[in-house]
């Protein structure tokens, strides 16, 4: 399998997040992707029903090993239709902001043919969906309102998958619709859960909001001089391996102003950048870290965006960034396809 669609799911939405912290000239997460396509609902504003085109789907096979799926295709549908084929046991639903760790096998309804599948098992790539306007529309439909344990069985119309250009390099016309077999087989921890630390006298000091949003109060001195990293929070998760890719919630500010110039928090779920494409200092800061962690990073020009700063973000070269960040997932950067 090509896995392209796994690909996809792990990297939809973070072109624009990670100019964040890489020194591009924008550091606001991205809105939209070509993959999307514009409904007059929004797919996280509601749950989706199950049809009888969902229902006629046959699955079966055992959570958490390889489906066997029976399409009488032709199948088309004009709205995503979802349906539980296995019902989990767990008691938290999949909301907006919501990160669904999740195995699956795509289909092309018209032939029925398996087009794409992330494995199952010791096999199952490390994939997440979130529950974001940004991302595959079907896709946040069928994970969305789901608890662990939940097989779903969702048809998809181009309109809530990829739209009038299809995807050739699936076979995916414009005109096919999709099915997809996903199980939910864990939902993401939204704020760092780690246990706090003791932290160094004269450093920002940051207070949290009931939802675990920082605010961080910078001290009436000069900033370090050198890159400043401490951890606030120690989770008790995976190690951020060099080149991985994190998913984090982060906030960044200027030492010299306590200026916000940008934060994770406004979005609708989690970012998620590959170590090797952000600036030294934050990567540092996220490397040798473990899942569930929370970090305080005091990055120095040198480290951070050089002498020529982000003009479009405010800052300039001569400024030190102080990022709190929670670390809440991480695994290897899928290869390019």
């Amino acid at each position: 399998m090509s896995k392209k669609l796994a690909l996809l799911a792990t990297t939809l939405g973070l072109t624009l997040a990670l100019t964040a912290c890489s020194g591009s000239s924008s550091s606001t997460p991205s809105s939209s992707d070509p993959a999307s396509a514009d409904r007059t609902v929004s797919p996280t504003s509601e749950c989706t029903e199950s049809g009888s085109i969902s229902d006629a789907i046959s699955v079966t096979g055992d959570f958490g090993a390889e489906p066997t799926v029976t399409i009488e295709s032709p199948v088309t549908t004009t709205a995503t239709q979802r349906t539980v084929a296995i019902a989990g046991t767990g008691t938290e639903k999949t909301k907006a902001g919501s990160v669904a760790r999740v195995s699956f096998s795509a289909f092309n309804a018209e032939t029925g043919e398996k087009v794409d599948s992330t494995g199952y098992g010791t096999d199952t790539s490390a994939v997440s969906i979130t529950v974001a306007d940004n991302y595959v529309p079907g896709l946040v439909r069928a994970v969305n309102c789901s608890v662990v344990g939940d097989r779903i069985v969702a048809v998809m119309p181009p309109s809530d998958g990829f739209g009038e250009q299809g995807w050739s390099d699936l076979g995916l016309a414009a005109t096919d619709s999709m099915v997809f077999v996903i199980d939910i087989n864990s939902i993401q921890a939204t704020r760092a859960t780690g246990v706090d630390q003791p932290v160094e006298a004269g450093l920002p000091t940051v207070t949290l909001a009931d939802d675990g949003a920082p605010a961080i109060t910078i001290p009436d001195s000069e900033a370090p001089g050198t890159l400043t990293i401490a951890t606030l929070k120690k989770g008790d998760g995976a190690v951020v391996a060099d080149g991985d890719t994190a998913q984090v919630e982060y906030t960044g500010v200027l030492w010299a102003t306590g200026d916000t110039f940008d934060s994770s928090w406004t979005a609708d779920g989690p970012a998620a950048f590959p170590t090797g494409s952000v600036v030294k200092g934050f990567a540092a800061a996220l490397v040798g870290q473990t899942v569930g962690s929370q970090v305080l990073a005091i990055i120095p020009p040198a480290d951070g965006y050089g002498s020529a700063g982000s003009t479009q973000t405010g800052i300039s070269g001569t400024d030190t960034l102080v990022f709190v960040v929670d670390i809440l997932a991480t695994g290897p950067t899928p290869a390019a396809q």
